[in-house]
């Protein structure tokens, strides 16, 4: 449509009141009075403080266009301006926006994107495209934008086409025109695929508030505890004063990493829209998924047949999807056990997909007390999943026969069905074993569809060699599975937890796939959940506070840390290299500044380079140096970055070094196939690869001699030296510089067993604790390791708390011993409060209980959770975490290694019957004691008080109040003892009766009915008076 000649354009006019499409504030205008105009190829309207954000905090591109924003005159430098100011087309110079006066045409046109489809521009009244958002806005637009002639803008486009191909974005000449959904849809995909929701600062900042205010309570509180000590009980006082500091050292350990607390979103359909666009071949990463187990017959076959179950029937592309099974034990149960489970998988996995199911474990499934007809609308489906219940019952039924038969094992040994005998007869001498069940040239599917590929490993083992149990086993799944698929991303797996939500990979990739985090990413943590707990998780199985708090905590720092299962891991990480570092780049300045300024040097430096070269966004040197200074010490020979720019450009001297075959062999190992795929970052395997010689291969690599002499356990993989190889894993990952992410999808990714009956549940407290304890007497003590590294100060304070919290239990047990021992001796360890006193201990205990209740306020966790968790607290320290750091101390300094066994009895055949099963174990007798001296001390102090008239009172409360909280604090490990509907043990009732008569004689020694005298002793005289 065509202007009148001689008048302005509507368009124009209305401009001047136009509106920004992201904060919907006027767009104003620049400092010559021109209206501001952020994109100088669409022209979408975008006001300068959004601009300015945009560059700073997003994209740094038009949210219509994508084409990367230029910087005016004026505005801050940020990473990538460098580049923009060699362009021929200055985007101060060049940005010619026309005035509305002279433009008689109004139109539209279609601006190629950055990948080379075609894009609407702006349309007045149509939906925003918005990176500020992370959606489409669709948000009502006021205003037209700005237009030009036909040639004007033909010839503005070209002069961009020019721009992206000189930045090797080149648009498809052949690109057809597609319809506006078709844009919609690849505007969303272009949006972020995940993003950063921090805590509402209406939560979060009283929650520091107080926090502060704590610390300074303290420090009045401790003034007071030390400047006025206890005269008449000098060693109660010192020692209670000691295990306070302690436990406001911890406190602070605690405290301080959970600052900057932040969610994470995910957009899965954004991730499909780029990945998987229709009619394409899908570009998503391959995983592959590792499952480890030891013992079939400690750890149910059926169980383990699931977790393969829901792995197979992952809602992500077959052909991507790996399972690898690792028999440390080389148990000829769990061979046969993954045998039927591939035979089941072939109906189970097309049922899964064709109806959606979830979970896609089918114990589980078939087990929830829901109704499973819910959002089913085809009528085949009940008749599908009556059948599949049926086969899955019978799957069932030959799994335990295959149990059955297991328990008793032939004096000749195990025999395959070929008749050859079992090479893992032996369990501690055996070679290695690998058997491929499915995959693209295994089984197919009853639709005749290819299912992901299920492997079976068991590792060679010889005597005389170092296994390293779990972490060995898992270096070699890393091994086996470069050798035979490489993905470049791995999912790590308990064979208890099974994937509860079908998407879970697709969530990991929202982050591990990301163009600017996804590199710095060393793995992705998702929270444990668990199945089969009491409702009121008496011993505090679900972990809610650390996986809810703590870890939300760590995400806003450095990363969460790495927690044993449920983890996708980058597998460069693992391989030991550094994360991408981004170049140091000269100081920016303002544009403003004269040039005889000493500030304006960045401008000086900037007009020696050469026009259109091309700095590289990661440094390589500065890389190089580092490793020189390192490698004598054990840190990584390789960088990733030096690889990658080593294959292409590096000189022919330092290329043959860094390609030198005797140094990634003294790294890697002496396997060629493994150490060429250590250099495939994307993952995937040479071309024409022999199937049967990469077997071969994997055999070799699982070889027990095969990380002799190696960084393996060292700098590479799993990290050995304690039986928590998990933390220091990822310990070693975030020195090194790499990043880790917490994502919590609404539906649970994973789900898992926990043990719910005490004496079970300490005894995993105690191997956890006991792995802290190996790494604080290691060299990879957070405390002394990884000093000029890249490890932030707040995530080594976590770290820090994750091996000292053992050490906590000595001053708990001290600290717990005190009220008893005041009320039987009638001393304290507090002298007479003055107001001011009584003022410090009340605003401590405020600040104490405000934290809390803040705590759950922005966490979401409910006051249960965090109560079972004060408690068990409390229970695991005055028990396993005692004998953690005693066991530490003797099997590292001394290499005494010392178990302590558990005697279990049958539990009733009930709805949480284990949770009331007991079984005897010596770490149950510190908490007994704890108990029964505490409630014999109350008794003795009500006592003395009633003898001694009503003056005695007021000093009782204060002892009395302070065993109270002993006793409350065990009250669950007291039900524990007593068993269901109050059957106590008879190895409980024989330790009471030991442990009263020991305090009877105690109270007799101090007999508090008898009046206390005062005066002289009166004696009758006898003979020799």
């Amino acid at each position: 449509m065509h202007a009148q000649e001689g008048d302005s354009p509507v368009g124009f006019q209305r401009s001047r009141s136009k509106l920004c499409c992201v904060c919907g504030d006027e767009i104003g205008r620049r400092e010559d009075g021109e209206l501001f105009v952020a994109c100088n190829v669409c022209g979408f309207p975008v006001c300068r403080p959004c601009y300015e954000y945009e560059r700073k905090e997003g994209t740094q591109c038009c949210p219509q266009c994508n084409t990367r924003y230029r910087r005016y005159k004026g505005c801050p430098r940020v990473a990538g301006d460098e580049e923009d100011d060699d362009d021929d087309n200055d985007f101060e110079e060049k940005l010619d926006v026309k005035s509305h006066r002279d433009l008689g045409v109004h139109r539209s046109a279609i601006v190629p994107s950055e990948n080379g489809d075609p894009n609407p521009l702006w349309q007045p009244g149509g939906p925003a495209y918005s990176s500020f958002t992370g959606s489409v806005a669709g948000k009502e637009m006021e205003g037209e934008k700005e237009v030009y002639s036909s040639a004007e803008w033909k010839e503005r486009v070209e002069k961009w086409k020019e721009r992206q191909e000189k930045k090797g974005l080149a648009p498809k000449q052949d690109a057809p025109a597609q319809d506006e959904p078709d844009d919609m849809l690849m505007a969303e995909a272009r949006q972020p695929l995940w993003r950063k929701v921090p805590i509402p600062s209406s939560k979060i900042n009283p929650y520091r508030i107080v926090i502060i205010l704590r610390l300074v309570v303290l420090g009045f509180f401790f003034r007071f505890r030390i400047t006025n000590p206890a005269s008449d009980a000098f060693g109660l006082w010192l020692t209670s004063v000691i295990c306070e500091i302690w436990f406001a050292f911890s406190w602070i350990l605690d405290q301080f990493p959970k600052w900057f607390p932040i969610t994470r979103e995910t957009y899965l359909d954004r991730l499909s829209a780029r990945f998987e666009p229709e009619g394409e071949p899908d570009r998503l990463s391959p995983v592959d998924v590792f499952v480890s187990t030891v013992d079939p017959l400690k750890e149910p076959p059926i169980i383990t047949a699931n977790t393969v179950l829901s792995i197979l029937s992952v809602d992500y592309p077959v052909e991507k999807v790996s399972c690898y099974v690792s028999d440390d034990g080389a148990s000829m149960l769990l061979f046969d056990t993954l045998s039927e489970t591939a035979e089941f998988a072939r109906r189970w996995v097309p049922f899964c997909k064709k109806y959606s199911i979830e979970p896609r474990t089918p114990e589980f499934y078939f087990s929830q007390k829901i109704d499973y007809l819910k959002d089913k609308v085809q009528p085949s489906f009940v008749k599908e999943r009556r059948a599949m219940k049926r086969e899955y019952e019978e799957f069932k039924v030959r799994i335990n026969a295959l149990v059955a038969k297991a328990q008793k094992a032939p004096e000749e040994g195990w025999v395959m069905q070929d008749g050859t005998p079992w090479p893992g007869n032996n369990t501690r001498d055996h070679p290695g074993m690998i058997q491929v069940y499915l995959g693209a040239e295994g089984a197919h599917d009853v639709e005749g569809k290819e299912l992901p590929k299920l492997v079976y490993v068991s590792r060679e083992k010889r005597p005389g060699y170092q296994h390293h149990k779990k972490a060995g086993a898992m270096n070699a799944l890393v091994r086996v599975s470069a050798v035979l698929t490489n993905a470049p991303f791995m999912l790590n797996l308990d064979c208890d937890h099974y994937i509860n939500n079908s998407k879970a990979v697709r969530e990991a990739m929202c982050f591990l796939m990301d163009p600017q985090l996804g590199k710095k990413l060393c793995y992705v943590q998702f929270p444990q959940r668990f199945d089969g707990i009491d409702l009121h998780d008496r011993y505090a199985n679900r972990n809610i506070v650390f996986f809810d708090i703590n870890m939300k905590g760590l995400d806003g720092i450095q990363g969460p840390v790495y927690v044993g299962t449920g983890c996708v891991f980058n597998r460069q990480a693992l391989y030991g290299y550094d994360p991408p570092v981004m170049r140091k780049r000269p100081k920016m300045t303002c544009d403003c500044l004269p040039s005889w300024c000493c500030c304006s040097g960045g401008r000086k430096a900037k007009k020696g380079k050469k026009k259109g070269s091309f700095e590289p966004l990661y440094d390589t040197t500065a890389t190089n140096k580092k490793l020189s200074r390192r490698g004598g010490k054990g840190g990584p020979v390789f960088d990733l970055e030096e690889i990658e720019e080593g294959l292409e450009g590096y000189e022919e001297l330092e290329k043959s070094w860094l390609m030198s075959q005797k140094n990634f062999e003294k790294r890697f190992g002496q396997s060629p196939v493994f150490i060429t795929s250590t250099l495939m970052e994307d993952g995937g395997l040479p071309e024409g690869t022999n199937p049967s010689a990469l077997v071969k291969e994997a055999i070799h690599v699982i070889s027990c001699g095969y990380e002799e002499k190696t960084e393996w356990g060292k700098e590479i993989g799993w990290i050995y030296g304690s039986v928590t190889e998990d933390i220091l894993t990822g310990f070693k990952m975030h020195c090194r510089g790499w990043k880790s992410v917490y994502c919590m999808p609404s539906r649970p990714a994973f789900k898992g067993s926990a043990p719910i009956n005490l004496s079970d549940r300490l005894h995993q407290v105690l191997r956890w604790a006991l792995g802290s304890v190996e790494i604080f007497l290691s060299r990879h003590c957070p405390l002394w390791y990884g000093y000029g590294g890249n490890l932030k100060w707040l995530e080594r304070f976590a770290y820090t708390n994750t091996i000292v919290y053992p050490f906590t239990s000595i001053p708990l047990l001290a600290y717990c011993t005190i009220p008893a021992v005041c009320l039987l001796t009638g001393k304290f360890i507090i002298p007479t409060l003055t107001n001011l006193a009584s003022i410090w201990f009340m605003a401590l205990f405020l600040s104490i209980i405000a934290t809390g209740v803040l705590e759950l306020r922005w966490s979401g966790v409910s006051i249960q959770d965090w109560w079972r968790n004060e408690q068990f607290w409390v229970i695991g320290g005055v028990s396993a975490h005692l004998f953690a750091v005693f066991q530490g101390l003797l099997k590292v300094l001394a290499g005494v290694d010392t178990n302590f066994t558990v005697t279990s009895k049958a539990a009733e055949d009930s709805d949480f019957g284990e949770l009331y099963l007991f079984k005897w174990t010596t770490l149950l007798i510190p908490p007994t004691t704890l108990l029964i001296i505490n409630m014999v001390g109350v008794v003795a102090g009500v006592s003395d008080a009633i003898n001694n008239g009503y003056g005695s009172w007021g000093p009782l409360f204060g002892k009395l109040f302070f065993a109270f909280w002993v006793i409350v604090h065990l009250y669950p490990f007291l039900k524990g003892l007593m068993g269901k509907q109050n059957r106590t043990p008879t190895i409980v009732v024989l330790w009471s009766v030991l442990l009263a008569s020991i305090f009877s004689l105690v109270w007799v020694r101090i007999d508090p009915f008898l009046p206390k005298q005062t005066g002289p002793l009166l004696q009758q005289c006898g003979v020799e008076c």
